[in-house]
């Protein structure tokens, strides 16, 4: 049985981690980290700690659906601690130093990063590059829905999204990505790759790539109905990474895509 460790055990996707934990038949609820209190019940024998220290000792493998700070926090751990333990990390809103822990960590340890775990999404990443470098002379547009409480924009899957379709074009996404167009902006450039965000309600994630030309368009994509299909799809790549080579893996590797 694969002990398996939260971060961001307090929040939608990390008590959903807890609940599917429970339901599985390779892999069980071993540690939660909290920074303060976990008011869900867990089963007994799980070790609750707000130490990354004491939560890498007691599992197999850490699945991490938290904010920055604490991710930062995990990495820094896996660099300078003893315990070097495969890391799946879901987080999204790194800044450069935080994305440079992610690379150094994974010369020491296997990390699965990828800024959504379902399925679906990992195909849709596929179809964009495809529709993108088949589609060059098509204008992309990129829209993404989430719930009011959602604190980073544009989501993670969204950049994702918009770096597999200026990828396929050799372009830099830095270079071309347009956040917002406000005013008298001038007519849109050939190469520039919009992503747009939309915050209401309780919308679990919804992502739709345009490509648009004259006389024709496609649209692909992508709703979540449902949170547990992060969790789920977090444990299946959590089963998956737990025996591999220290690298920096993605939602792809584990699918075989």
């Amino acid at each position: 049985m694969i002990n398996v460790g939260v971060v961001g055990s307090t929040g939608r996707v990390g008590s959903l981690l807890i609940d599917d934990l429970q339901n599985d038949e390779q892999a069980k609820l071993g540690a939660c980290h909290v920074f303060d209190e976990l008011k869900k019940s867990v089963p007994e024998g799980t070790v609750v700690t707000n130490d990354m220290k004491i939560l890498l000792e007691s599992v197999d493998v850490v699945v991490d659906f938290s904010a920055p700070v604490a991710t930062e926090s995990l990495l820094t751990e896996v660099i300078e601690g003893k315990n070097k333990k495969p890391l799946v990390i879901a987080t999204t809103g790194f800044n450069k130093h935080q994305q440079n822990l992610l690379v150094e960590a994974s010369k020491l340890v296997p990390i699965l990063y990828s800024t959504n775990m379902s399925l679906g999404v990992a195909v849709l990443n596929k179809l964009v590059a495809l529709a993108s470098k088949t589609l060059r002379d098509f204008d992309i547009e990129i829209v993404e829905q989430h719930h009011k409480h959602k604190v980073d924009s544009p989501s993670g899957t969204a950049l994702t999204l918009a770096e597999h379709a200026a990828n396929a074009r050799d372009l830099n996404l830095d270079d071309v990505r347009v956040s917002g167009r406000d005013g008298l902006i001038g007519a849109r450039t050939k190469d520039e790759i919009a992503v747009m965000s939309l915050r209401g309600g309780d919308i679990v994630g919804r992502h739709t790539v345009g490509l648009y030309n004259d006389g024709e368009f496609i649209e692909l994509n992508h709703t979540a109905t449902a949170r547990n299909t992060f969790s789920k799809g977090a444990i299946k790549a959590a089963k998956w990474l737990v025996n591999k080579e220290p690298g920096l893996y993605s939602i792809n590797d584990c699918l075989g895509l």
